[in-house]
């Protein structure tokens, strides 16, 4: 998910190519679709659009954003296109915008790699390979990029130089199962959701024999891993956790309470106290 509305303008171009599974249509219904459900929009375009570079204007607003809520028009860009800049990675995810380097970074999960577009010339290049299979990534207001690394269970932040802080790696003692999607909060604490959908070997690592994603242990954890990795199992539920600035983790809301979390909003969500 992106993290600031200003992140949007950025990622709407590479849209297509980073979120299939929301492929973005033509406002008209397509046959199927709509015997399926006549009021709902069809999800393919027809007839097929070339989202390439190259391809022909279309008129504006781009028939192929579709608004489920009429909320959302206050934040489009009615003179913008959809298009395509690259297509190429396993599985991407964690779009972010860097408002001080112009540039969108994301994760390409599988591969274990970021990508990234730089908005001045146009250029798409890998950036960090190996990524530790890295997911949601995002900007603090010091504009250092922070990512969920799946790999290594853990939150760490590049810092300007380069160099690599972690974040956070353990809730008590416990390792976290597979933080997924993180968000800057202007205190200086930072938000996460730590659900276990890395525990596998196409998303990360699995669980050693007796874990959740490897009960029976007929899975090879160690294949293909570093030599140090592939001996953790889910120790923890998949909660939404706060980093504050000293480095303490707190526990925000449990897996009871919203389970299986994923992505988490810009602004995080704090929780309403009752008398």
């Amino acid at each position: 998910m992106l993290k600031r509305l200003g992140a949007a303008a950025g990622a709407a171009a590479l849209a297509p190519s980073l979120a299939p599974s929301f492929a973005i249509a033509q406002a008209g219904q397509t046959a199927q679709g709509s015997a399926a459900n006549a009021s709902a929009p069809s999800v393919v375009s027809n007839p097929p659009r070339d989202f390439g570079p190259n391809a022909a204007p279309e008129p504006y607003p781009d028939p192929d954003v579709i608004v489920i809520d009429p909320l959302f028009n206050k934040y489009r860009a009615n003179n913008n296109a959809i298009v395509r800049l690259w297509t190429g990675g396993l599985w991407s995810e964690g779009p972010a915008w860097s408002g001080q380097g112009r540039y969108l970074v994301w994760s390409d999960l599988p591969n274990n790699r970021q990508m990234r577009w730089l908005q001045d010339d146009g250029r798409i290049t890998v950036f960090r390979q190996p990524s530790n299979n890295g997911n949601g990534n995002t900007f603090d207001f010091q504009g250092r990029q922070l990512t969920c690394e799946h790999l290594t269970r853990r939150v760490v932040r590049y810092e300007h130089d380069g160099s690599v802080t972690v974040i956070a790696d353990n809730f008590n003692g416990k390792h976290f199962n597979s933080p997924n999607d993180l968000a800057p909060h202007p205190d200086g604490s930072v938000w996460f959701t730590d659900p276990f959908f890395g525990d596998s070997l196409y998303e990360g690592v699995p669980d050693a024999p007796g874990g959740f994603g490897n009960e029976a242990g007929h899975i090879r954890q160690h294949a293909g891993q570093p030599a140090e990795l592939g001996n953790l199992k889910r120790e923890l539920p998949a909660n939404v956790y706060r980093v504050d600035p000293s480095g303490r983790v707190d526990m925000v809301i449990s897996e009871d309470e919203l389970p299986l979390p994923n992505g988490i909003p810009s602004r995080p969500i704090t929780k309403r106290c009752t008398s």
